[in-house]
């Protein structure tokens, strides 16, 4: 099954989210879980979530990705920082609970000249406080791009905090392929060689959703500008090859391209006619 949707506007509820999804022809979406700068969730109305799950089901949706705010960042060098993060996460996830089997996708933040090692301690010790054997929810760490003081910028650093995780069954990666290509992975010459490499590092077994992104930059600028599928540097030809691989099937594609929802269907549109499996 090929899974394919876009980052829709929560605004409007699960309903929404979904008919947003359904509009465009995808079978996925991803959806802040607040204001993306951060703030109060707003109330969950069960009724809404009920709707939306009798919809995914009838509609055969994929599991669907979560994603925390920009602003938070785990392994802030300010302890409040640190704090408001945790409380975060650990609504979320309570929240997301209400409908289950899904991802919850954060960015590991920057380590603000604290170095790296300092980081990675950071995010995973916070994560050993919050996660629970019995939640369904599946929390992934994002690839990023490596710039200034980010944290997971290589696979070796997602490795390193997957390493200190107590419930490792409980986490995973979502891998955006803009990010990896301007933190210097050749996905479009080497994609074979890449996904070995994180399969070496991390285990493919971990690689559980990507962000499906074109880029504005060259392999390793270490910067992170998306742009339109096949309009940037990875290109098309690279794109189709990443969502026919075979070790990448069945998994969700997010698209965060800059876009709005008429382009979006468009894209959706394109990227089925060049799946080879896709209906």
């Amino acid at each position: 099954m090929f899974y394919i949707g876009y980052h829709v506007s929560s605004s409007k509820g699960y309903v929404g989210m979904a008919n947003q999804t359904l509009d465009a022809k995808g079978n996925t979406f991803s959806f802040f879980t607040r204001n993306p700068r951060g703030g109060k969730a707003k109330d969950l109305n069960q009724k809404d979530v009920l709707e939306y799950l009798d919809i995914a089901d009838r509609n055969q949706f994929g599991a669907i990705v979560a994603h925390a705010p920009y602003t938070m960042n785990a392994c802030a060098e300010k302890e409040h920082l640190r704090v408001f993060a945790k409380e975060m996460i650990i609504d979320d996830l309570e929240r997301l609970e209400y409908t289950p089997n899904n991802y919850y996708n954060f960015h590991p933040g920057s380590h603000v000249g604290q170095g790296a090692d300092v980081g990675i301690e950071y995010i995973s010790s916070m994560l050993n406080e919050i996660l629970k054997p019995e939640q369904s929810t599946v929390v992934l760490l994002e690839t990023m791009s490596g710039k200034g003081s980010e944290v997971g910028g290589t696979f070796e650093e997602l490795r390193q905090i997957l390493d200190r995780i107590e419930y490792k069954d409980r986490m995973g990666v979502c891998l955006d392929t803009c990010h990896v290509w301007d933190a210097g992975y050749d996905i479009v010459h080497d994609l074979d060689g890449v996904l070995t490499e994180f399969d070496h590092v991390i285990g493919i077994d971990k690689l559980m959703a990507i962000h499906l992104n074109d880029s504005k930059n060259e392999m390793g600028s270490h910067k992170d500008r998306h742009e339109k599928i096949g309009q940037g540097t990875i290109g098309l030809e690279a794109i189709g090859r990443i969502i026919n691989h075979e070790a990448l099937q069945n998994k969700p594609f997010v698209l965060e391209t800059p876009n709005d929802e008429m382009g979006y269907a468009e894209e959706i549109s394109l990227l089925k006619k060049i799946h080879k499996g896709a209906d």
